[in-house]
């Protein structure tokens, strides 16, 4: 997967007034958000394109209705060497590295506000990796002068939720991969056939998508009734 871009071809040039309006749209209107709170995001490296959850402009301080997600945009908020170790993690994340970095936004109608960014590579089913997902969460209760415990273990609990979610998307994925090459089926096939199977066994997604990829890389045997509806749908040619 690429590096987040950095760099996009120049617009021609705008008269001062026409630019001024334009800084005015970029700049957030919102209230202060409340600590705490949490911001989604997502960079699809095949596509070079960024996706932010609102809250993931409200944390950042940026109007969703007049800044399009970017890395530009992202690193405009951070210190010059947070930019720089934010930039760094990204980009191995993109090289199938996760990552937990923590940063303080900057913001001209704001005081500082440290957050911790998370992310892990999302693959492409192919064994390599399409996309960063991941979770920009508000430090500022946890690093005030009297934190909140309960707010803390909120946080805390927030980013292992996300981490076990992102895990379980990349081994679902990891399994679609395999049946899409097993089958010659297509991706939404072959999460329907993991469906199926989890209905039939009695087994979460995650744990048949577990068990095939496994079994796949040699790292453990399928389940007997797993093979036996895998057998079905992959009739030995």
């Amino acid at each position: 997967m690429s590096s987040p871009p950095l760099t996009r071809s120049r617009p021609a040039a705008r008269p001062a007034h026409d630019r001024g309006q334009e800084a005015r749209r970029t700049v957030t209107r919102h209230p202060v958000p409340s600590p705490g709170i949490a911001g989604r995001y997502r960079f699809d490296g095949h596509a070079g394109t960024w996706w932010w959850s609102p809250e993931m402009h409200d944390l950042l301080g940026l109007d969703a209705a007049g800044t399009t997600p970017s890395t530009e945009a992202l690193l405009r908020v951070q210190r010059p060497e947070d930019g720089a170790r934010l930039l760094a993690a990204l980009s191995a994340c993109g090289a199938g590295q996760a990552f937990a970095v923590e940063t303080r936004l900057h913001h001209p109608d704001r005081p500082p506000r440290p957050v911790l960014l998370v992310g892990e590579p999302g693959p492409d089913g192919a064994g390599g990796v399409r996309a960063v997902e991941g979770l920009c969460v508000d430090l500022t209760g946890a690093r005030s002068g009297a934190p909140d415990p309960a707010g803390t273990d909120v946080l805390r609990t927030e980013v292992e939720q996300l981490r076990t979610a992102m895990a379980s998307r990349a081994v679902i994925e990891q399994a679609k991969g395999i049946l899409m090459l097993l089958t010659g089926c297509a991706e939404q096939t072959a999460f329907d056939l993991l469906a199926h199977i989890s209905s039939h066994t009695h087994r979460k997604v995650r744990d048949v998508a577990q068990a095939i990829t496994a079994s796949a890389t040699g790292h453990g045997g399928l389940p007997e009734d797993v093979r036996a509806i895998l057998r079905d749908a992959c009739p030995p040619g």
